[in-house]
């Protein structure tokens, strides 16, 4: 298996704009570890640990916070381009990730600004059979699970 943090097989981080719930984004945290990611990140608003999280994965995986995106931006990697991940976009069967990338998700309640999809180099989006959105942690998991096959099965690096 690929790991995804290493160099010359790129690298990605994920992180949510103003979260609302805590638990979106331990959840998110544990998968982000799970699936490879080299980060995670808020944005808006500071992580408080939970008890569930008995794995501990702040031992792992690093969070950062951010106090807006322009503080997200300013310590962007450097060819690391913004992906959004938002109901409207490229649908996630046809996306072809990018070797580095740092992935948004909006909040819960309100998804990504437009100001802020504007920012975006790409924007993704998870197709459903309902027209309900998907929670904040499931659709950053889902992303992650398709950027880990596709890679996996030698999706060319765009």
């Amino acid at each position: 298996m690929q790991d995804a943090r290493r160099p010359e097989e790129g690298y990605f981080g994920i992180g949510v704009y103003q979260a609302k719930r805590q638990e979106n984004v331990g959840v998110l945290w544990r998968g982000a570890y799970q699936l490879g990611a080299a980060f995670v990140f808020t944005v808006g608003a500071r992580y408080r640990p939970q008890p569930s999280d008995v794995y501990k994965t702040w031992r792992r995986l690093p969070l950062f916070s951010y106090i807006d995106v322009d503080a997200l931006m300013a310590a962007a990697p450097y060819d690391c381009p913004l992906v959004g991940i938002e109901t409207e976009g490229i649908p996630l069967p046809n996306f072809e990730h990018p070797a580095q990338a740092i992935y948004l998700l909006g909040a819960e309640d309100s998804g990504l600004p437009k100001a802020l999809l504007e920012r975006c180099h790409r924007v993704v989006s998870i197709p459903a059979v309902r027209s309900a959105s998907y929670n904040v942690a499931q659709a950053g998991t889902l992303v992650m699970y398709d950027r880990l096959t596709k890679r996996q099965h030698g999706q060319e690096d765009s």
